[in-house]
């Protein structure tokens, strides 16, 4: 399943990417834009999926942010609200499912995401992509994409149901509302709540415990997992991608962008 990484792990801008003891670390780290993602910063996190993936030294995988935030999704003003760009245009042209959420669900060892702080609409896909959550006391989620009058990615629709059932996961959808941390645990999202300054410890440490098994074997276990309890995401990764960039074009995500920016309620008209 892996391909070749986009961006090489020493040319990584925004995220950072460490290995030691079998266990890879992938950081967001654009703390100044609580982590939201940009194009470039799309590609980076796909790669460092890909180079995780395809190292056979890598037995775990932890994604987490740098503080104060885990993700907040996508940079609205580079990417919802920014002049047309090679990258927008090209996803446009080909809507396949987001590659960073492939890669991430593809990725070969299991994945850890630790969150430690808010994790908001394409942050909180990131966090659904991994096999297991832990969250600090500080985190948030919300599947915010249709105050954007637009829909969730792959992983709200193909991860979020069997994480925490259909009508939980219609919910959250349907209001975009944020949960913390432990209205998290309390409906399955994440797995523990920790104190935010042992966060790290307490996934390194489940992430040692996993590494300290037979690799072939736990890479074996997650497909496994991947194929009964989940199944194929393209197809619908591949209709949520298309169904984003229809409704792009309407006056309610321009509404719900400019809403954003401009700090008022919005004003949604049904077309």
């Amino acid at each position: 399943m892996s391909s070749k990484p986009k961006v090489a792990s020493g040319d990584f801008q925004h995220v950072r990417y460490a290995v030691e003891h079998h266990v890879a670390t992938v950081t967001l780290d654009r703390p100044e834009r609580r982590n939201a993602l940009n194009y470039r910063a799309y590609d980076e996190l796909e790669s460092a999926f890909r180079t995780a993936s395809s190292d056979v030294d890598v037995r775990c995988l932890i994604v987490t942010g740098a503080d104060p935030a885990f993700c907040s999704g996508d940079d609205v003003r580079e990417i919802m609200a920014g002049p047309s760009s090679p990258a927008r245009a090209e996803r446009r042209a080909d809507p396949r499912p987001t590659p960073a959420a492939m890669a991430a669900l593809e990725c070969e060892c299991p994945v850890i995401a630790a969150v430690n702080g808010p994790a908001i609409g394409w942050g909180m896909e990131l966090a659904l992509y991994a096999d297991m959550r832990i969250a600090s006391e500080n985190a948030k989620f919300a599947e915010m994409f249709v105050k954007r009058g637009l829909v969730s990615d792959v992983g709200g629709f193909y991860r979020l149901p069997a994480i925490v059932g259909p009508a939980k996961a219609s919910e959250l959808l349907f209001t975009g509302d944020v949960i913390d941390a432990q209205e998290a645990l309390r409906i399955g999202l994440v797995s523990d709540v920790i104190p935010h300054g042992t966060l790290l410890d307490k996934a390194r440490a489940l992430a040692a415990r996993i590494a300290a098994n037979p690799p072939l074997a736990v890479r074996a276990l997650k497909e496994g997992l991947r194929r009964t309890a989940y199944g194929d995401p393209q197809e619908i990764g591949r209709w949520a991608i298309e169904t984003i960039y229809r409704l792009m074009q309407t006056e309610d995500h321009r509404e719900g962008v400019a809403s954003f920016l401009e700090k008022r309620a919005p004003v949604f008209k049904g077309r």
